[in-house]
């Protein structure tokens, strides 16, 4: 801008030395190499201004340059956006199906299993009627039987019989008395027949006799004398309660004796005794339910097909899950021997178990499950290695879980199993 005005400058007193030519008075006559100065000053000027022009040409053309490029840049960002807006939303939209995929095949498979539990809970009540009109026709036709043979009794038989003292042995021998007959007709009959007489087997047939209230009866497996159970009475069917637990007042670390007779108190917490809950089992194809409460009032239960071994076999245990509405945390498909404290039996296991998780149980590695173990409640604070110690739920993937109550009870399979 300084070399334009320097121009203008120089260029102001040539343009008035002609405006002032027009008047009538001729100027002085100027020398040849005053105007070649004048000419090269502007000359000058005018290269000058030529250079500063170019400059700034190429200044603001660099200018330019670079705000094509950050648009060019921008044009490249805002396209990328456009597209990852287009690939989330069509990503959005897939989403949208499958949820909505999920949501009607969820509402299939609840429909469904609703649906099949109303039909399990139909098909038990039929089994159940079912039983017990086999039960009363199985009675009535041993009546029937005994009339036959009261009314097809020769009167030449009677007659005999009073004349002839060494006739009766003949007799009894050609025709067997009653409680012979009644013995040989009972055709498979299930142990039920022994619930008519006094001396129900289990749980199942004390609800069969038609007693609908939990609470403790006497039962006589066979083989077995007779002892009392906790019967817990449910809508169709009857359990036999083998342990139960619900405030910890009860210390389940004890000696093998007492595991094998029992302890406890049949009202509140207890353990059966696992001559008994053999005795039981032994009869029959029998089913293990375990139900489990924790400290948030949750409830689950889980359910398996249950052997024990005898005395020999220090209880052995065999489980197999069928169902349940929790994870699985008992060793399934391995028999297992029951250990307490002071009856050590596996040598598998390199730690002695009833030791540092206290209480007997079916161990196969310290640190599983055990829900013989100490009462522990959310308030206690300790590290992970007491934890072990108490009453818990340990699945196989996961953290232990502190448990309220349990409660281990059984129930035949079969009926008809039974000899």
């Amino acid at each position: 801008m300084k070399i334009v005005l320097v121009s203008l400058l120089l260029i102001s007193p040539v343009i008035s030395v002609r405006t002032d030519g027009d008047d009538s008075i001729p100027p002085e006559p100027k020398s040849r190499f005053a105007m070649l100065d004048d000419v090269q000053l502007l000359a000058n000027g005018l290269l000058h201004l030529g250079h500063g022009l170019k400059d700034f040409a190429i200044k603001t053309k660099g200018q330019m340059d670079n705000i094509f490029q950050k648009l060019n840049i921008f044009d490249r960002s805002f396209y990328e956006i456009s597209q990852q807006t287009n690939e989330i939303k069509e990503e959005e939209e897939q989403l949208k199906k499958i949820t909505s995929k999920l949501q009607a095949n969820n509402e299939e498979i609840r429909n469904a299993s609703l649906e099949l539990n109303s039909k399990i809970e139909v098909l038990s009540q039929e089994k159940i009627q079912l039983q017990d009109q086999v039960g009363r026709l199985e009675e009535k036709l041993i009546k029937l039987f005994q009339m036959q043979l009261e009314v097809q009794q020769p009167e030449e038989l009677v007659s005999l019989k009073r004349s002839s003292p060494g006739f009766q042995d003949d007799k009894q021998i050609l025709f067997p008395s009653k409680e012979d007959e009644t013995r040989n007709i009972k055709l498979n009959r299930t142990s039920k027949l022994q619930d008519h007489t006094g001396n129900a087997t289990d749980c199942t047939w004390i609800y069969n006799r038609g007693e609908r209230s939990s609470g403790i009866y006497s039962i006589k497996p066979k083989g077995s004398k007779a002892f009392n159970v906790y019967c817990e009475m449910k809508r169709d069917s009857s359990w036999t309660v083998i342990q139960n637990r619900s405030d910890g007042s009860l210390d389940f670390n004890q000696t093998w004796e007492n595991y094998l007779n029992g302890f406890g108190n049949l009202g509140g917490e207890f353990w059966l005794g696992l001559h008994k809950i053999y005795s039981i089992v032994d009869q029959a194809d029998y089913l293990l339910r375990i139900e489990l409460e924790d400290w948030k009032a949750n409830k689950r239960y889980i359910e398996y097909t249950i052997t024990i071994g005898g005395p020999e076999t220090d209880y052995t245990i065999l489980l197999f899950r069928i169902t349940g509405n929790i994870p699985n945390a008992l060793p399934e498909q391995k028999e297992i021997k029951f250990s307490t404290k002071d009856h050590r039996n596996n040598t598998e296991r390199k730690l002695s178990c009833p030791e540092s998780d206290s209480g007997g149980w079916w161990y196969s590695a310290c640190g599983e499950t055990n829900l013989n173990g100490k009462y522990i409640r959310t308030s206690s604070k300790g590290k992970l290695q007491k934890r072990r110690k108490g009453l818990y739920w340990k699945p196989q993937n996961g953290r232990p879980y502190l448990l309220k109550s349990t409660k281990l009870m059984i129930h035949p399979t079969d009926f008809e199993n039974f000899e």
